[in-house]
Order: structure tokens, then sequence, then C-alpha cells
């Protein structure tokens, strides 16, 4: 089996400096293992009423043990801001990881999370199918995480906001999940890529694989054995790129009713940070920039009434990691979108929390 490329390997360094003390619990719910941060740190249930769940996506290849870094400076930084109990009752937050499909307690076959230059035929597939599985893996644990830690509180506690950071893999399934769930109301989509379809055409194209022809440049390469037609199908229903364009190309020339009735029912109110390295060579920014160059003009100003929040960053000279400077500016967001939780009044919003928890 090949050995993990230097892009993958290096895709979660270790900062320079260390992250704070922050209790950790591993707890099983709804028959997966579940790493909590921060319920030790949590006040009172009268003083602190309310709690926003920070879910954690890792990278492929890694485990729910990867994001405890990331976990304990976004819940530190948030016990330690002056926004956490600035106007009345204190709001809590907790971050949460769990292992991804074929990963960690959940590994079925260490091959499946390699690439096709790895030796892995079904990459496209298996890649997806982890994708995918972790958005319905986390609507499961949205039912279900406030009774498994606060069933018994008194005064009742509530669980009433959500927010999702994920790297590389993670990356990719907290674009999909932000598509796919209304209670999620913020992403950070580090190193990740909203449009599979380019992607692994253009990973399909670098791997010289057969089936991506440089005649037709890649134009077949969707629907090839290493695309099959049912991938493609999936993404129409499930990837940002194909619910909102299909396979076709992605123009800024193209905004339609139907385009913003899409982004009013699964992106309105939202927050999102997209976190890309400029010189990442596995999930480059290139691959990304037509669809965020149509999201950002969408949101900024033809559909500025959904008031979805869009903040693409690219570091010049960073590939394929979640560097020193990405990690701070995600703190940032966190602690600035859980100050703002209370102020979230989407239209329509409290009929969708008490309808799906």
């Amino acid at each position: 089996m090949a050995p993990l490329t230097k892009e993958e390997d290096s895709a979660m360094p270790i900062p320079s400096t260390p992250p704070p003390k922050i209790s950790q619990k591993t707890i099983h719910m709804a028959g997966l293992l579940v790493d909590v941060y921060g319920l030790d740190e949590l006040p009172p249930s009268s003083a602190c009423p309310r709690v926003s769940c920070l879910w954690l996506h890792h990278p492929r290849t890694r485990s729910k043990e990867t994001m405890g870094d990331i976990a304990a400076r976004c819940v530190g930084a948030w016990n330690s801001s002056s926004s956490a109990g600035e106007k009345g009752p204190r709001r809590g937050l907790i971050a949460l990881a769990f292992d991804q499909r074929n990963h960690g307690s959940r590994l079925v076959d260490s091959k499946g999370n390699l690439a096709w230059r790895q030796g892995n035929e079904m990459h496209a597939q298996d890649m997806y199918g982890v994708i995918s599985g972790t958005v319905a893996d986390q609507g499961v644990l949205l039912d279900a995480v406030g009774g498994y830690l606060f069933h018994d509180e008194q005064p009742h506690r509530e669980i009433d906001h959500h927010l999702a950071l994920g790297v590389s893999l993670g990356g990719h399934s907290v674009w999909q999940l932000l598509f796919a769930d209304p209670r999620v109301r913020a992403g950070v989509a580090v190193i990740g890529c909203p449009d599979f379809m380019y992607m692994l055409s253009d990973r399909a194209k670098k791997s010289k694989l057969p089936t991506f022809s440089a005649q037709d440049n890649g134009s077949t390469f969707l629907g090839s054995k290493d695309f099959p037609p049912s991938l493609v199908n999936a993404c129409l229903k499930q990837d940002p790129r194909g619910i909102l364009f299909g396979t076709s190309e992605v123009t800024t020339e193209t905004f339609t009713k139907k385009q913003q009735d899409v982004l009013h029912e699964k992106l309105a109110g939202k927050k999102i940070l997209v976190c890309s390295g400029g010189s990442d060579k596995l999930v480059p920014y290139s691959c990304s920039k037509p669809f965020l160059r149509w999201l950002k003009e969408a949101t900024g100003s033809r559909f500025r009434e959904e008031k979805i929040e869009v903040d693409d960053r690219v570091y010049e000279g960073i590939g394929h990691q979640f560097s020193e400077e990405m990690v701070a500016d995600a703190v940032r967001f966190v602690v600035d979108v859980v100050g703002g939780a209370d102020a979230d009044n989407v239209p329509g919003k409290d009929e969708v929390r008490s309808s799906k928890i």
C-alpha cells in the first residue's frame, strides 16, 4: 500500500503554541463514539441555559482525535471572550468530533481511504461515500445530542445552535452539510471544495487516468468507470455545485430565480468562512474558484436579501494544510458566530428547529 502523499500527511501541522487545557469526554451517541470538549467548563444550567455546538470533521486518513487541538482553541477562546455572557444569561460552547466512516474506530478497509495514485481504483466512490455519509451521520447526531448530554439537568439546558468546521475531507463534508441541514447556521471549510466533480476531474487529469482524455479536456470523464453515472447523480443531489448548476459550467453570467430559491431554502442567513491554501496541489483553489466567485456575487449583490455571508480567504504560499493563520481566523470566526447566535433570527428558524429536534 502506498504511503500518504506529502500534502495529505501535512494537513494538520502542530501549531507553535499549545492549546488551552479544556476537558474532553468520549460519549457513545446513537452508535457513534463522540469526543465532547468543554462540558466541565459549562457554568450551571441556571446561569447558562443555552449551548452552541461546534461539530468538527477531520481530514482523510485521520480520526476524531485529530480535531482536539482546534476544539480546545475554539472552546477556550469563547470561554475567555467578553461575548460569552455580556447580555443576561451566559451562552455555552462545546465542541464535538466523531470518526467519519471507514476512519478511526470505524475503519473497515484502509485502502478505501487512499487515492488513485496510491492504488485505490474506487477513490471517487469511496471518498464521496465518506463525505455524504458524514452528513447523514451528522444529522442523526444533531437529533440525538441534547438527549445524551443534558437529559437530566434542572433547570433545563437547551442546545439551540449548531455550527461546523472541517479540514480537507472534513471541509468537503462541511460544504455539503451547510446545504443539507437548516440547523447548522455557520461553517468553516478549511482546504475543502464545494465542487466535487471539478475537484475529482482535476485529480484524474493529474493522476493520468485513461478515462480522462486530453482530446476532449476530460468532458467524458464524468460518467466513466472512474466517476460512474450513479456518482454524478449523487453530486446533483448533494454537492453544492451539482445542486446549483448540475453538470453545466459554473458561470457568473447565470443568476436565476431557481438558484435564488435554492439559496433561500438551504443557506439563508448562514455564515461561511472558506480557508484555502494558495499553493495547495491536492485541493487546488482553482477547483473552488468558479463556484465561490458565483456564490460571492450572488450573496453580495444579486440575492443580498438572503443574508448569506461568505468570507473567502486564500493564504498565499500555503499548501494543503490547516496553517496557523487559518487556525487563528477560524477561532475568531467561531467566537463571532457564537456571539451572534441569539440574533440569528432567520424567518421560520424556530419552526425548523422545533420540527427537527
